[in-house]
């Protein structure tokens, strides 16, 4: 595999998986209550516990899609 091909691979990863990013988030927004509801049945969270696992979650995909994507895209643009 040449850098080439390792950089566009990297660039293409990068903007799906910040496009699943932004499609959560917006799922989030638009049907909030329907997703607390839903995994209520399941399990015990108040709404405050509920919104602060979302933003951990949140936050936990968002640190993993710069570490593992952009910054190794960065790097392979400098490099090659």
């Amino acid at each position: 595999m040449t850098i080439d091909m390792m950089r566009e691979a990297l660039l293409w990863c990068s903007i799906i998986n910040l496009g699943l990013f932004f499609l959560s988030f917006l799922i989030y927004r638009l049907a909030h209550d329907w997703i607390y509801r839903f995994h209520g049945k399941w399990y015990n969270l108040s709404v405050d516990k509920f919104d602060a696992i979302y933003y951990a979650m949140m936050v936990f995909f968002k640190t993993c899609i710069l570490f593992f994507n952009i910054v190794p895209y960065i790097v392979l643009c400098v490099v090659g």
